[in-house]
């Protein structure tokens, strides 16, 4: 079956969630009206977002994560083998995360954006420690 997904119409339909931080709830997420659940995806789903603030650190186990800005611009935050990266991104940027990679976006002044994820998400509300590794939470 084909799914048709309208992203003007969806965003639309979204809350700017203002002064997102690490530790908001996936409840609050939800709750701001800035988060969407648009389709089942593989063996995840098509999210979209419309926020501003810090995201917390996440990674995905089970595959790579397709993230593309459609408003707005955000810095992605990575670790990598090497050590933490950052790059900017803008309205027209696509981005494969790779599995298991550790990041984060942080959006001072707002971005919109629609993801491909894999499920599950690990979580880090915490700093990431370079040395030790992150605590996180499954979702």
């Amino acid at each position: 079956m084909i799914t048709i997904l309208d992203l003007k119409a969806e965003f639309s339909k979204l809350n700017l969630l203002r002064g997102r931080k690490p530790e908001t709830t996936e409840a609050e997420r939800k709750a701001s009206g800035g988060f969407a659940t648009l389709s089942p995806f593989r063996d995840g789903n098509i999210y979209s977002a419309k926020f501003s603030g810090d995201g917390a650190w996440e990674r995905h186990p089970n595959g790579d994560e397709l993230v593309q800005i459609v408003e707005g611009s955000a810095t992605l935050h990575i670790i990598t083998e090497d050590g933490p990266q950052s790059y900017p991104v803008s309205a027209g940027t696509l981005v494969v995360v790779p599995q298991n990679t550790w990041h984060r976006f942080h959006s001072p002044d707002g971005v919109s954006l629609v993801t491909a994820t894999p499920k599950p998400t690990e979580l880090s509300v915490t700093s990431i420690s370079w040395a030790s590794g992150p605590r996180y939470l499954t979702s």
